[in-house]
């Protein structure tokens, strides 16, 4: 029994080793957005199409040898759920495996979760023609999750960042580093907060807030039907929804679980949200109109700081101000619903479309050197020892 757990702990200890080798990085400065423009998500939307209930992080049951795959419910199953709730668009992202659409490939979506690690560092990989199973099992530096999402990167058409309150690792000096992202997952189930978006905002890290259910129980009423993203797209067709996703044309939502388990009540729910009647940008005003007053709304900026607070109302405008990179804005309902708008960002229309600036990040080649070296060795100090186990 000895021989066989100091065995295991020795394969485990291997397998993070292999994994952990990755280029050491110098990432540069923090540098708050900047420019005489500001980027306005929601200046194309197409009114007529608005707005497209969708869950883009959905789990279901697979083939293979591990059938249930955390979710014990085929595609079709699990796609007739969410259809009760009223929702437009699924996609389907099973871990480490593209999912066929289940009944219109008109409509297939080529995503995954990608990740191992028991870190969930995980990401939503969209637009790869196949699986990339490399994942570093313990990612404790940020140049090695730079390095998950450069490689990722390379043969897709853009990533989500996955649940970060849930990613063991998560912090402020991680977020100000890692670019190669154009989604990053709100809200779940923790707060509605988001500092983690705010650290990386904050630091000229651009992206998209995406709110998901990541569902593994379509007949629990709690887990479904609890997240979701409102997008403006002619039509659930990947690349419908591959530009609206790119130029930030959604919002996100927390969703009450109206009735607790009374399906009639979810359902009904559902069907009368509160929604975005107007958002946009005029001048530097920025402004967001809502189907029916909130409790609060609140402009959020650098630094999570509060910029601008209303209550007891269904609107609200701010003055963007030349100190001011960037404003988000939040509603809250009193019945526990939540909308999340994209960011409003400044930058420079002269020289790029967006203010999606993935930062360059050189490899340190003497810490690279180093870093391998020492994985190197401890990758052969682990080799004999399960040598000097075995030979026991």
């Amino acid at each position: 029994m000895y021989k066989t757990l100091s065995c295991i702990l020795g394969i485990l200890v291997l397998a993070i080793l292999v994994t952990g080798i990755s280029p050491v990085y110098d990432f540069p400065e923090p540098e708050p957005f900047h420019g005489p423009d500001i980027f306005n998500p929601y200046k194309d939307l197409d009114t007529a199409n608005c707005w497209k209930q969708t869950a883009l992080h959905v789990h279901t049951r697979v083939k293979g040898p591990l059938p249930y795959n955390e979710c014990e419910y085929w595609p079709t199953e699990t796609w007739q759920a969410y259809d009760r709730l009223g929702y437009d668009i699924v996609t389907f992202s099973n871990h480490n495996e593209i999912t066929t659409h289940p009944f219109d490939s008109t409509l297939q979506v080529n995503v995954y979760e990608q990740g191992y690690s028991p870190f969930k560092f995980h990401k939503l990989v969209f637009g790869s023609q196949k699986v990339h199973h490399f994942d570093a099992l313990i990612p404790v530096l940020a140049s090695q999750k730079q390095h998950q999402l450069d490689f990722l990167g390379a043969d897709s058409d853009f990533i989500q960042i996955n649940h970060p309150y849930r990613t063991v690792g998560t912090s402020r000096e991680h977020m100000e580093a890692l670019t190669g992202y154009e989604l990053m997952e709100l809200d779940t189930h923790v707060s509605t907060e988001n500092e983690y978006w705010d650290w990386a905002l904050s630091a000229g890290h651009y992206s998209f807030g995406t709110a998901n259910d990541d569902l593994h129980y379509p007949d629990r009423s709690g887990c479904i039907g609890v997240r979701c993203n409102f997008v403006c797209t002619p039509s659930g067709h990947y690349e419908d929804l591959k530009d609206a996703l790119l130029h930030g044309r959604f919002y996100s939502m927390r969703v009450p679980d109206y009735g607790n388990g009374d399906w009639n009540v979810k359902i009904a729910g559902n069907q009368v949200l509160p929604y975005v009647k107007n958002i946009g940008l005029d001048g530097q005003t920025v402004y967001l109109e809502l189907s029916a007053p909130a409790d609060s709304i609140r402009v959020i900026g650098q630094d999570h700081a509060t910029l601008a607070l209303v209550r007891d109302c269904s609107a609200i405008e701010y003055d963007m101000q030349p100190e001011d990179p960037y404003v988000r804005m939040t509603a809250w309902y009193p019945d526990g619903a939540v909308i999340y708008t994209n960011p409003f960002a400044r930058y420079d229309a002269s020289q790029a479309d967006s203010p999606m600036n993935q930062a360059p990040h050189p490899v340190n080649i003497p810490l690279t050197l180093l870093w391998g070296l020492l994985t190197a060795a401890g990758i052969a100090l682990t080799l004999w020892a399960l040598y000097k186990i075995l030979k026991s």
